[in-house]
């Protein structure tokens, strides 16, 4: 029986193995492993969510255990300390709990075919401080540090009568920064509900500090510039064509001198792959340590290991990178199954193409903006407001289908309506 391990449960590792599971691994022609650190999981688009409380993660996370035991693979739970090629084995790192105990000694698994799909971390481009002061709103850990920090100034400047204003500067004007930006502004106005009748969005100072010259730099810079109005309509201060080079207990130095204040630093200033990547088992990574694929998604060295989602470095036909975002590694997942399945069958395998269906920022209740690449009309349609706001959750409901099916996706659809009457629309603890 082939043995398929999938190295991080991601949204691409999560549905490979999902996929894998339910095929393969219910009919008994392989058995499947999904390997990740955590014991949960949780959309990473949404961690802005999570991180201003206007998503509780206790009700929206996935149990690995019990998703695997439901679609026919099995969860390891471990981090992966090193790949052996020769022996076609990894190794895990010993697992140990708050107190230092240890829980699972270090083990090694077994594999014909091995998807490495850990996605990425924070790059703080080694700027002095930002690792000791900022916040990386980069796992769900980050993200419940961040809201106890929120909830804490707030709590302070209620209290306190001579401070001002709550400062939080937001390093970097991609998808997350903007969101969260926003995010914030929405969470002020819910708190206003539950007793701190005191705050309002004149208290709240959000910077948003951007090295380019425009945030969402992805993006086309019509939409760029739509979101960048609606964020200053909302009183956030965006600053464009601002490198930060140092961050302190105080706030943030530009390179101009200026020095940004802020209580709450949060950095979202660029992706890297994990540093322990670096040329890891002999594979070829590039400089943000990203493994580099072939266009059927297998290492250059390696026709046995596939790499999908952020730690991927795929290049297209034209010379372009497919971006780090969630439908990349939605799509990577799809043809990454079916490159498994030729391969197990002895067929061709197929190159990878990115299809991108354009860029949604959720600038929380207030507006959605983006672009949706049209099949229907030539280029790019641009589109705002209510129906953006449905097409950006949509993205959302995409992935839990591929995950549970239509009829538990629309259960969960149920239920979330359910707990907007029965729950708080902040979580306040």
């Amino acid at each position: 029986m082939t043995r398929i391990i999938v190295v991080g449960g991601g949204a691409g590792g999560l549905e490979l193995a999902t996929k894998l599971g339910r095929t393969l691994g219910r009919k008994r022609r392989a058995s499947i492993t999904l390997v990740d650190r955590k014991a949960s999981h949780l959309w990473k688009p949404l961690l802005h969510e999570v991180a201003t409380g206007s998503m509780d993660a206790g009700v929206d996370a996935l149990s690995y255990r019990a998703h695997a035991k439901n679609h026919s693979f099995d969860f390891q739970m471990g981090s992966l300390q090193s790949i052996d090629r020769e022996r076609k084995v990894i190794k895990l790192a010993a697992l140990y709990d708050e107190q230092n105990e240890l829980l699972m000694s270090e083990r090694e698994l077994e594999y014909d075919i091995l998807v490495m799909a850990i996605g990425s971390t924070s790059n703080d481009f080694n700027t002095p401080g930002v690792r000791e002061n900022c916040i990386f709103l980069d796992s769900p850990e980050q993200a419940h540090r961040f809201r106890t920090e929120m909830n804490n100034q707030f709590l302070k400047l209620h209290a306190n009568k001579d401070q001002q204003t709550v400062d939080i500067a937001i390093v970097g004007g991609g998808a997350t920064g903007v969101e969260l930006s926003a995010e914030l502004h929405n969470a002020v106005k819910e708190l206003q509900n539950y007793g701190f009748g005191d705050l309002d969005s004149s208290r709240l100072n959000v910077n948003l500090v951007e090295a380019g010259e425009r945030i969402l730099p992805a993006l086309p810079p019509r939409i760029s510039g739509a979101a960048h109005s609606e964020l200053t309509k909302l009183g956030v201060n965006v600053r464009t064509a601002t490198m930060v080079t140092k961050a302190d207990e105080t706030g943030l130095t530009t390179k101009d001198g200026d020095h940004i204040p802020a209580q709450i630093m949060v950095w979202a200033a660029g992706i890297k792959a994990p540093d322990f990547m670096k040329e890891i088992a002999g594979l070829e990574t590039n400089r943000i340590n990203q493994l580099v694929v072939k266009p059927t998604l297998q290492t250059t060295r390696d026709d046995d290991i596939y790499v999908i989602g952020d730690l991927a470095s795929c290049v297209q036909e034209d010379g372009s990178f497919v971006p780090p975002r969630a439908q990349a590694a939605h799509q990577m997942a799809s043809r990454c199954f079916s490159n498994i399945v030729a391969k197990m069958t002895d067929r061709e395998q197929k190159p990878y193409v990115y299809s991108d269906h354009g860029s949604l920022v959720s600038l929380s209740r207030f507006s959605t903006v983006g672009s949706l690449m049209g099949n229907l009309t030539k280029g790019s349609m641009m589109v705002e407001g209510r129906i953006a706001r449905i097409v950006y959750i949509s993205l959302y409901r995409m992935h839990q289908i591929a995950l549970h099916g239509m009829f538990k996706t629309g259960l969960m659809m149920l239920v979330g309506r359910i707990n907007r009457v029965l729950r708080p629309n902040l979580k306040l603890h």
